[in-house]
Parts: structure tokens; C-alpha cells; sequence
């Protein structure tokens, strides 16, 4: 055997390496918060620790690029300690933070203010800028000073940012296509939702049910629909967050169809809860979008397995029990956390067989890592990469306790639910942030947001010439026959 010329930081030994294609009996050496080396244990350096993981399976940690924080603002709900120690606890290791925090990410100012909060977070992270009505001028800004992507809330939601107008939009994703960013967006058309919960509210309709009759899937269908058109006019890059209906797939499928940069997320709410759920959980389960049929649950698990919605996220947002514990619909606030039990929920999936493991993987790491330009850095187990791991043990069986999470949102839909899999390590960049089921707790602080990772490439951007800051810079052309 002929030794290697260093001395690796840990080496994960007799575990199964699972990529989104296939799966390797192989330990994992790492130095310097990087893989080195996936292969044979004759084949593996000296290392200053080596931990046994036998029988377990060594996955790249997720990737969930859709989770509120709150802070800062509203951090009796959140804070970047609290949030990012779910993160870490339920084996994700990258999180994009959402920017309707108060105030919002909606300048520089703002920016570095939401920087200076995450950095106590226990995992790497990105930050979301802003697309809003009254913050055009500071896209730009945003885009120089290292936001990670942008959201746009084109329906109402916690914060109650306005939404923007389709001129703003179009404005903005001129603006924000050349650099390559993703904008993800609250696909949900604002007017019919307001014009609809207005006319429920005068008719007494309080009941959790509501909610759903408030938002019916047109207002989905309709958004992306829209936002696919004025993302395959400029060249932005899109991304629809938390699909929630069967109506909402066509649009994104004939997007994907017409070469539109366009992806798409869903959540575990929406494949594991639907209409029958509202009756047990009252306005516990209210979020925005709603969850909605059981026909429109297995529509998303037919898009998800087949890749026409492309990644789980969670729409991580908490609230406290006396926010979500009301009874009329109306005044219990939106959503719920979820970084902490999206693997197991969804390894419980795998473990029935429903999805297979490499598929999880897909969804989970690889597809967000490319989508959100962290690939090949981050979502892969191979030699080069960040050493983001989550080691999962697929018979080890818990059940959810909401009073057991680390997040402040001690409220959950799942409280009570039986998995079986769940993340027993996570490693970012090589250091344990979760070890045993336990978190690390000295690792707070040692997440940072990912801006030293390559940015996409540019777009391609279409309609260059009819961008409005084009014809805003162009000379006013002299009408017909006009003396020069």
C-alpha cells in the first residue's frame, strides 16, 4: 500500500456513497473542509479522525433554497441560530434565507444588515435580494454587492411586501437576466386572491377550508404562466417556489418545452397533506400557497419523479403557537417550519419505496446545487467538492415532536409522525454541526454565505434593444420628413 504524502482531517469509513445515478461502498477522506478522496479504505490516507459509519449511507446534505429566518424583525418567531440549527440537525447544509424579514433585503443596506445577523448560522448559506415595486434603482446595487438570487412576491404573503406591478417585473428581470441570478417567485396572482378573500370574509366563511377557496389554482397557473412569458422575453433565469397544484405543471412543463430557464420546488406539505387534513389540523395548516387536493398531491409526485418540478424545499416559516392556534382562518399567520423534517419525511418516502434513494439525492443536492450555480462546489460526494455530508442511517426510526424542534415555531403539521430514516451526522465543509442526533453547539458561527462560489454564466438575454433601460439611453428619433 503506498501511503499518500498528507494526513486527512476525518476520514468516514464503511459507509455507501449515494450519488443521484448510482451508489458506491467507499469511505471519504477530507482536508480542509474539501473532499479528497472516495474510495477503497486501502486506499485512504492517515487521518486525524476516523468515524465508523457502517451500514449508513454518506449523501451530499441538502440544499434548501427556500427558508424564512425572520431575522431580522421578527425573531421571537426565528433568528439565524435557531433556523440554521434545524438546518443542521435535519441534514441540510446550504439554506437561501428569504428577504421579507423587517426590514426587507430590498437595498445594500438591508443586505449587509441580513449578512451581519447570518453570521451565526451553523451552515453555509445565500441571501435573497428583493424585486419590488419600489426597489428598481437597487437591483443593480444588490446584484454588486453579492445577494445570491432574488425574490418576487407576486401574491400576498408574512410581511405583506406589495406586489409588484407586471411592468415592475418585466423592469426587473431586464435588470437582474445578465448577471445570471435566479429569481424565485411567489407565483400567486394577487388581485384574484384579494378580490376572493374579501368576498369569503363578507360571506362569514372562516373556516380553515377557506383558505383554499381564497386561492384556488387558477391564481398559480396564471402566475407562472405569466412570469414563464416575461422570463423567455429577457432571458432571466426563474425558478416557481413551492408548487402546489396539478394546474400550475402545465405551464412549467411548456416553459421547459420552449427552452425558458425555468425551474420549479415543491414541498413536503404538499405531497404529504391535502384537503382531508384541514379537519385535524384547523388553521395549523395554513400556508401560503395552500394545501390543496389529494389529486394535486400525486400530480406533483408524478411532475417530481418525472423532472418537471426539479428539487424539495420547505418554505421553512415559523411562527409561534399562539400566531398559528386560531379560530378564524384569516388571523392564524402562514406556515410552518420544516428544514429540520423535510429528510426524514422525505427518506420515510424511500423507505416505502416511493422514491429511491439516488432520486433524493437528485432532488435534495445536485438539482438545487446547479440550478443556484453552487454546483460542481457543492450537492456531490466526489473529490474536489465541499465537504457538505449528511450520513443517514435508512433504519434508525423517530417520531416528530414539535416541542423537540430546534426551531422557535414549535408548530408543525407532522407533530406525531412516525419515519423511518433519518440523518444521524451532518458535516459542513468537514466539521460536524450535528453529531449522534445532537447538535454541535460551538459550531454556530461557522456557516458563511456562499459568494466565493462561481456565479452561472450569464443568460442568454433576449430583446436587448427593447429593454426599457435601452430605450430610456436611446436618442429620440426626429418624426418623418422633420428638418435636421
Amino acid at each position: 500500500m503506498t501511503l499518500l504524502p498528507f494526513t486527512a482531517d476525518l476520514v468516514l469509513t464503511g459507509g455507501t456513497v449515494v450519488t443521484s445515478k448510482s451508489r458506491l461502498r467507499a469511505d471519504v477522506a477530507i482536508k480542509d473542509g474539501l473532499i479528497v478522496l472516495v474510495g477503497d479504505a486501502s486506499a485512504m490516507p492517515a487521518a486525524v479522525e476516523v468515524v465508523d459509519v457502517s451500514g449508513k449511507f454518506i449523501l451530499p446534505g441538502a440544499i434548501d433554497v427556500h427558508v424564512h429566518f425572520r431575522e431580522p424583525g421578527y425573531t421571537h418567531k426565528e433568528d439565524w441560530q435557531t433556523g440554521s440549527a434545524a438546518a443542521a440537525m435535519g441534514g441540510t447544509t446550504t439554506v437561501f434565507e428569504m428577504p421579507n424579514t423587517h426590514p426587507p433585503t430590498r437595498s445594500v443596506t438591508e443586505l449587509r444588515q441580513k449578512q451581519q445577523a447570518a453570521e451565526k448560522s451553523h451552515v453555509d448559506y445565500g441571501i435573497y435580494g428583493l424585486l419590488a415595486e419600489d426597489n428598481i434603482g437597487e437591483l443593480q446595487g444588490l446584484i454588486d454587492g453579492g445577494v445570491n438570487a432574488f425574490k418576487c412576491f407576486m401574491g400576498n404573503t408574512f410581511g405583506n411586501l406589495p406586489s409588484p406591478s407586471t411592468g415592475a417585473m418585466l423592469e426587473g428581470f431586464e435588470i437582474i437576466a445578465p448577471s445570471g441570478l435566479r429569481i424565485s417567485l411567489h407565483a400567486e396572482t394577487a388581485s384574484i386572491m384579494a378580490w376572493r378573500q374579501k368576498r369569503l370574509m363578507e360571506a362569514g366563511r372562516n373556516d380553515p377550508l377557506a383558505h383554499i377557496a381564497a386561492r384556488p389554482a387558477i391564481v398559480a397557473a396564471e402566475a407562472v404562466s405569466r412570469a414563464a412569458e416575461l422570463a423567455e422575453w429577457t432571458g432571466a433565469r426563474v425558478h416557481v417556489l413551492h408548487i402546489s397544484s396539478a394546474a400550475e405543471l402545465r405551464p412549467l412543463a411548456d416553459a421547459k418545452a420552449r427552452g425558458v430557464e425555468i425551474t420549479g420546488e415543491t414541498c413536503p406539505c404538499y405531497l404529504l397533506l391535502d384537503s382531508r387534513d384541514y379537519a385535524r389540523l384547523g388553521s395549523v395548516i395554513r400556508v401560503n400557497p395552500p394545501v390543496r387536493e389529494h389529486s394535486d398531491s400525486l400530480a406533483i409526485w408524478k411532475a417530481l419523479q418525472s423532472g418537471v418540478v426539479d428539487m424539495i424545499a420547505t418554505d421553512h416559516a415559523p411562527h409561534t403557537p399562539t400566531e398559528k392556534n386560531k379560530a378564524v382562518i384569516w388571523e392564524a399567520d402562514c406556515g410552518f417550519p420544516g428544514v429540520e423534517t423535510q429528510m426524514p419525511l422525505l427518506l420515510n418516502e424511500v423507505a416505502s419505496g416511493r422514491i429511491t434513494l439516488e432520486h433524493y439525492v437528485k432532488i435534495s443536492a445536485e438539482n438545487p446545487a446547479r440550478a443556484f450555480g453552487l454546483w460542481p462546489a457543492k450537492g456531490r460526494i466526489e473529490a474536489g467538492a465541499h465537504a457538505d455530508i449528511a450520513v443517514v442511517d435508512m433504519e434508525r426510526t423517530e417520531t416528530i415532536r414539535a416541542a423537540n424542534l430546534q426551531s422557535r415555531g414549535k408548530v408543525t403539521p407532522f407533530d406525531g409522525v412516525h419515519v423511518t430514516g433519518v440523518p444521524i451526522h451532518t458535516l459542513v465543509r468537514g466539521r460536524f454541526v450535528q453529531r449522534d442526533r445532537q447538535l454541535v453547539a460551538d459550531t454556530s458561527g461557522w456557516g458563511r454565505q456562499v459568494t466565493d462560489i462561481q456565479r452561472m454564466p450569464p443568460a442568454n438575454v433576449r430583446n436587448a434593444d427593447q429593454t426599457l433601460a435601452a430605450v430610456l439611453q436611446s436618442p429620440v428619433p426626429l418624426p418623418q420628413g422633420a428638418a435636421t
